[in-house]
């Protein structure tokens, strides 16, 4: 297997993707924020002082899949067609546990658009919550499934 975003002579490049069948793809990314559980109760019960928390965290993923490009040098820019963020409160871990979904039908997947989705959210969470908590962890980003194109579906286990 070769690195697909280098030459032949090593240098950097955005792959050309123009040859590739356009299919339908979608990618789902997942991370999560581990906080203090007084934490998670000033989250779940709305008392944050910057306001609905996980609300505008679910938009900034949003927002964060549709610029995805704009942040990773060779990342192409896509028509993407459905970003989807799910937060739901874990007591365990305790914290929020974030699932992205991207969807397009195009040339190339939304694997990068899924994670970057993912941990723009979680992101978003930690600015809006470390008035109260600064020492929240990040952990866990990866993509779980990949669909689409020639390599197929990627499920984690």
């Amino acid at each position: 297997m070769a690195l697909t975003h280098f030459d032949a002579q090593g240098a950097a490049h955005m792959v050309d993707v123009s040859d590739k069948a356009i299919t339908d793809r979608i990618a789902v990314a997942e991370t999560w924020i581990r906080m203090l559980p007084e934490t998670l109760d000033i989250i779940t019960e709305g008392r944050a002082k910057k306001g609905d928390v996980m609300g505008v965290a679910r938009l900034a993923g949003i927002m964060g899949a549709k610029r995805t490009s704009d942040l990773i040098p060779l990342c192409h820019p896509l028509p993407i067609s459905k970003v989807a963020i799910d937060l739901e409160a874990d007591p365990t871990l305790p914290g929020i546990r974030i699932t992205a979904t991207v969807k397009t039908t195009g040339q190339t997947g939304v694997e990068m658009e899924a994670l970057t989705a993912a941990s723009t959210c979680a992101l978003t969470v930690f600015d809006m919550a470390k008035a109260v908590d600064k020492a929240m962890e990040i952990g866990g980003l990866r993509v779980v499934l990949k669909d689409g194109g020639k390599s197929g579906r990627f499920e984690a286990s």
